[in-house]
């Protein structure tokens, strides 16, 4: 009977331990699916989609419901061309509504696996809460439920669980030793039991390794980066509000490597004149109200500006506004944006994200190279009306015979190392 009794708590022991670590496995990996669906809809979709509201494609919550399958979605994401050209009537009514802008293809960028990732992030995603009455303009995002909370509670009391039965365990060995007349075995601690240190340095080792291989992952990026400046300089009421051009400020983006920081007399340009502020009111990322009309004081005091009657202009006392570097990639990566501008005709919104309804602003995209490398696996280049592109006469004859419907940035080198890295 004790015999049983021993082998009873050990197999309950054993199943309580792998129902554990089952559910520690699964648990880590459906989160690792939400992060990855996540970061692929950040690389791949939100250049394009939002997703609760319409932008250059429709807002991507509730797809599935306005898809018969997840089949068909992938069809879709892969080749949109070959669904459309089965004569499919709600993508046709889609490619219809959206101008005839024809979705970016995936085929061999992202495997059905990734999709579903995708789909079910999108699915998990939560409405932002709207504002109360009196609260500023910032949406608030709600934090959105999940599961964790319960995970944790289940798995807390299992652990209890298997230590009881641990417990139980041992009494019953000492029980069945001290009947079979074994000699007795002195209690050891379990903080000094080499199996349980063994495996809580293996479980150590694991999650060190992973919190380091993440981390170093990491270095040198800046995603969501949002300083304060040293003037609060609002591109929501500039290039948004007033609708100035992106390229007036940054002019040596069409010209340059370096789109560059405008210097002061082009600020100067219009707030000569302009030396008030009455605009909408301006908040900072914590909901503090900004004084616009002290902001624009603080740049006459750095252009060496005194306005009012008999205004003076002294360029002999300006000096250089201090502004904090947001986007900034490695020394050994080469990034032209006079190449991407000018001839790639890429929107800045691509990269910088919706700047117009940016206040203070923040790094929108990663800039990663896997972010970068999949941009140029799946952006046509425009090739028509480009002469920069007049040398590829294989692909301009490809286009007439119909043999291909785009040329991508991959096609022409995009991805070879040599042309990003020295």
């Amino acid at each position: 009977m004790i015999q049983l009794n021993r082998i009873t708590a050990k197999f309950g022991f054993i199943v309580s331990f792998l129902f554990i670590f089952s559910l520690f496995v699964n648990t880590v990996s459906a989160q690792g699916d939400a992060d990855q669906g996540k970061a692929l809809f950040q690389t791949n979709c939100s250049s394009c989609h939002s997703l609760f509201k319409d932008a250059t494609g429709p807002a991507l919550t509730g797809v599935e419901d306005r898809w018969p399958s997840r089949e068909k979605i992938h069809a879709w994401v892969h080749n949109s061309s070959a669904v459309l050209a089965s004569g499919d009537p709600y993508a046709n009514a889609l490619f219809a509504k959206y101008n005839k802008t024809a979705m970016t293809k995936f085929q061999g960028i992202l495997s059905d696996k990734d999709i579903d990732a995708i789909l079910d992030y999108i699915k998990s995603a939560k409405q932002p809460a709207a504002p109360a009455a009196g609260q500023s303009g910032e949406s608030s995002q709600s934090s959105g439920s999940d599961n964790s909370l319960l995970y944790i509670i289940v798995t807390g009391i299992l652990l209890v669980a298997s230590f009881i039965l641990w417990q139980v365990n041992n009494n019953l060995k000492k029980l069945a030793d001290k009947k079979e007349g074994h000699a007795a075995i002195g209690h050891i601690p379990w903080y000094r039991n080499k199996k349980i240190i063994a495996f809580v340095a293996i479980l150590i080792f694991i999650y060190v390794g992973f919190w380091l291989s993440s981390n170093a992952i990491s270095i040198n990026r800046q995603f969501d980066y949002e300083p304060r400046q040293p003037i609060f300089y609002s591109h929501k009421v500039h290039a948004g509000i007033n609708q100035i051009n992106c390229l007036y400020c940054h002019t040596n983006a069409q010209y340059s490597r370096h789109a560059t920081i405008p210097p002061l007399n082009v600020c100067m340009n219009c707030h000569k004149a302009i030396t008030s502020y009455s605009g909408p009111a301006l908040k900072d990322a914590e909901g503090n109200d900004i004084d616009g009309t002290a902001e624009i004081q603080k740049l006459y005091s750095y252009a060496g500006f005194k306005p009012g009657p008999g205004a003076v202009y002294d360029p002999s006392k300006a000096k250089p506004i201090p502004w904090i570097r947001i986007h900034n990639l490695p020394d050994h990566v080469y990034f032209n944006h006079s190449q991407h501008v000018m001839v790639g005709k890429v929107q800045c919104q691509t990269c910088h994200g919706e700047i117009t309804k940016m206040d203070e602003v923040k790094q929108f995209a990663p800039l990663t190279m896997g972010w970068c490398v999949n941009c140029h696996r799946t952006t046509a280049v425009q090739f028509k009306d480009n002469g920069f592109y007049s040398i590829y006469e294989k692909y301009h004859q490809e286009l007439k015979d119909g043999k291909i419907d785009s040329v991508t940035v991959q096609m022409i080198g995009g991805t070879d190392c040599q042309k990003c890295h020295y």
